[in-house]
């Protein structure tokens, strides 16, 4: 299946907290960063998450706030930090390409954002991205770990 989405990191889940309508599913990177995707609890059976489960989460590049420095008082929890490969800009927006541990992620952000926080190759950023704005893909099919 191809996806529009130019966000897609692998990863394993190691938690589920389901409730009435929601559920969060705490998922570790290949990188090591620890996120979070709130997703339905029907999307949670749906897809047949379990704790081990590898999946790939999902964000689309307008969805990727950046920051120059870690975000301390804000409810977005899911901060990676990285380095900027790249930044193209056109009339008012920029793409901002990062390397983050274990893969990349690209930000679709204004042009005055990118030139208000000086973002250039080699800038160091921390992508944030809220729970809500996580997608999970999960292939059931997928060779999942041994469980003893």
């Amino acid at each position: 299946m191809s996806l529009s989405m130019r966000n897609q990191l692998p990863g394993t889940v190691t938690s589920i907290t389901t409730g009435e309508a929601m559920a969060a599913v705490k998922v570790r990177l290949e990188g090591g960063q620890n996120v979070t995707a709130a997703i339905t609890a029907d999307a949670v059976h749906d897809l047949g998450l379990a704790e081990g489960a590898t999946v790939r989460i999902l964000v689309k590049a307008t969805e990727v706030a950046l920051a120059t420095a870690p975000v301390d008082g804000v409810s977005i929890r899911n901060q990676m930090p990285g380095t900027v490969s790249e930044v193209s800009s056109g009339g008012a927006m920029a793409s901002v390409k990062m390397d983050i541990e274990g893969g990349s992620l690209t930000a679709a952000i204004t042009k005055d954002a990118a030139s208000d926080l000086g973002l250039a190759a080699g800038t160091s950023v921390v992508a944030l991205v809220k729970s809500t704005d996580i997608s999970l893909e999960h292939d059931p099919d997928s060779r999942e770990p041994a469980t003893g």
